[in-house]
């Protein structure tokens, strides 16, 4: 069970690292872009020596909010990507498709990934994002789709709020996807026009009787708790959020195991 660094925001990437080294999680995923910090792979390294916090997957600069990070080639912020998670010895590189703005690279991105994940040495996973929601209708924010379902991606990343935003059932995308499931961001959604990121639970996903599946499916991948702890008054009650979502699903783990 890995913890996204985007878990305890506000606060920083190294309160990620302390966090899940005080509260026993197996390791983090890195998001790269939201915090400086996270741009320089060297002193990421540094911060997973100082906590003995192991970096397993990280999440390429694909947001709004991190488009000018690494550069301004998608390509090359791919590239990057896949070298620091080799330098932090992480195995996973999450990637979300293409906004639609980017048609070239929209048009060039199932034949590059497949590449990437030929030639890397790490595995790119293609994460499901959603329609954006306006009062007005919905529309085709990202290309080749924002649902890889029907896509020939060889891994793919669950994301359970993406599909809660997607008016789609997240158990069913894993009937659906097969062994193509490579990576799962655990979440929850309401159902919402945003994508809220709510604890494992409280939305419509189904999320820990999933999590059960996952135990009895004997799945091998990562699990990541990515979740907005926003509303936490205090750092005494994050912890206690990201504590209780850890107990939780290895509890629910084990119970799949059994069943």
């Amino acid at each position: 069970m890995l913890l996204s660094t985007t878990s305890v925001y506000p606060e920083s990437t190294a309160s990620a690292f302390e966090l899940a080294s005080s509260l026993g999680y197996d390791g983090v995923e890195l998001m790269v872009g939201v915090d400086p910090l996270t741009m320089d792979e060297e002193a990421v390294a540094k911060l997973s020596e100082y906590h003995g916090v192991q970096v397993h997957s990280v999440h390429a600069p694909c947001l709004l909010v991190s488009q000018n990070t690494w550069g301004s080639d998608p390509w090359e912020k791919l590239e990057r990507s896949a070298r620091a998670a080799k330098r932090l010895g992480a195995d996973v590189v999450v990637v979300h498709p293409p906004f639609r703005w980017q048609r070239e690279y929209g048009e060039g991105f199932v034949d590059g990934i497949r590449r990437l994940n030929r030639e890397s040495g790490v595995m790119f996973a293609v994460e499901n994002m959603f329609p954006w929601r306006t009062p007005a209708g919905s529309f085709q924010a990202y290309l080749p789709d924002w649902d890889p379902t029907d896509l020939p991606y060889e891994h793919l990343t669950l994301d359970l709020s993406h599909a809660s935003t997607s008016r789609l059932k997240s158990r069913d995308l894993v009937r659906a996807w097969g062994d193509r499931l490579a990576h799962i961001h655990l979440t929850d959604g309401g159902g919402s026009f945003k994508d809220e990121h709510l604890m494992p639970g409280e939305g419509d996903q189904e999320a820990w009787k999933l999590v059960e599946d996952l135990g009895t499916n004997g799945f091998g991948g990562h699990i990541v708790l990515e979740v907005s702890t926003r509303r936490a008054r205090t750092r005494h009650e994050r912890q206690e959020m990201l504590a209780n979502a850890l107990a939780s699903t290895r509890a629910m783990l084990s119970k799949g195991v059994k069943g």
